[in-house]
């Protein structure tokens, strides 16, 4: 019996197989077929020639233990159809089981990278990225609720989890993710790609605005400047990729009151006061970016909170002089001391 190992050479193109898996598989599914035949044994080893095609069975005699005891050259002239037909049930299940295990190496290793797809499904829960070898799942918690998912539309996401499932290999992917915009910034800017600029944080609301904060390794390069690009080209590619979503690139700094005075970019801050022990920054500006410090709905305060780690408490210039001065008459009424503690008046001994 001879197997046509240029048929065999086409599943391992077509399927992007290796051709040694393509022969393991038809050898189970031959072993497998045999064993359901009218052979003269229960069990088989079966060779297959990869530069003749030739097919060699050898018929097994097993011990009451399952060790092999004799094995002989069997020539069976006819599988039949059924047989047959299971011969091609075992092949196609051990070839697809090859793909899923070849698709979860692939893709295993790339949690945390982009991967671009193109809408196949999209219902109210989840949406299908066709990735060309492979299909990736966007949940419904992953997806961001101002943008629209069309069928046929290319898409990139960031792949977050793979694993193995009942039907196959499951990979998920989110456009929601902080990291899918350092990896869109990655994707545009060489210099981050090259390590002389580097995202030290992201503060991210899906769809609405992201803040990130970048530093340059190379005191010639200018990170705020390199992810911006000439005419704001290199931002702009992004913030398209993520369907308008606005984007402020803002400088790192060790310090913290200056990174609070950064992130909240685009306004213009004053003064920074730090509280440590309750991990509170009041921050002072001018009063006409009072409103822009705060942002819409305190979005800007906000992200600019989760961008530093710090609790920001935000007032105008106007506000701020009005309780500092309430504060210093209080204290030169006596009732508060220097840190604002009420002072408790002890009227029976002034008495």
């Amino acid at each position: 019996m001879k197997v046509d190992i240029e048929a065999l050479r086409s599943i391992e193109r077509e399927k992007g197989i290796s051709f040694i898996t393509v022969i393991e598989a038809l050898v189970a599914a031959l072993a497998s077929a045999y064993k359901r035949s009218a052979g003269d044994a229960e069990e088989a080893r079966v060779l297959i020639d990869t530069a003749s095609g030739e097919v060699t069975v050898y018929a097994q005699e097993l011990d009451d233990d399952g060790n092999v005891v004799s094995e002989w050259v069997d020539e069976p002239t006819d599988f039949g159809r059924v047989v047959a037909q299971t011969a091609k049930q075992v092949l196609l299940q051990r070839l697809r089981e090859a793909e899923r295990e070849q698709t979860y190496g692939e893709y295993s290793g790339k949690e945390g990278d982009l991967v671009t797809g193109t809408i196949q499904i999209h219902d109210q829960r989840t949406t299908v990225l066709d990735l060309g070898n492979a299909e990736a799942i966007l949940p419904y918690a992953e997806q961001v609720p101002t943008e629209r998912y069309e069928h046929g539309t290319r898409l990139r996401a960031l792949v977050i989890e793979v694993r193995r499932s009942a039907k196959g290999v499951q990979i998920v992917c989110s456009r929601t993710h902080p990291n899918l915009v350092r990896e869109l910034f990655r994707l545009e800017v060489p210099e981050i790609a090259e390590g002389l600029v580097q995202i030290k944080a992201i503060a991210r609301e899906a769809g609405y605005r992201t803040k990130i904060a970048v530093e340059s390794t190379d005191p010639s390069v200018d990170p705020v400047g390199a992810c911006v690009g000439a005419r704001g080209s290199r931002v702009v590619a992004v913030v398209d990729e993520l369907s308008g979503e606005k984007v402020d690139i803002v400088p790192w700094a060790m310090e913290p009151a200056a990174m609070v005075a950064n992130a909240l970019s685009p306004a213009k801050v004053s003064e920074v006061y730090l509280y440590p022990e309750d991990g509170t920054a009041l921050v002072v500006v001018p009063d006409y970016q009072l409103s822009l410090a705060i942002g819409r709905e305190g979005q800007n305060a906000r992200l600019a909170a989760r961008l530093t780690g710090w609790r920001i408490d935000i007032k105008s210039e106007t506000q701020f002089a009005e309780e500092q001065a309430a504060f210093q008459a209080a204290y030169d009424r006596g009732e508060i001391d220097e840190y604002g503690n009420p002072v408790v008046q002890q009227a029976a001994e002034e008495a």
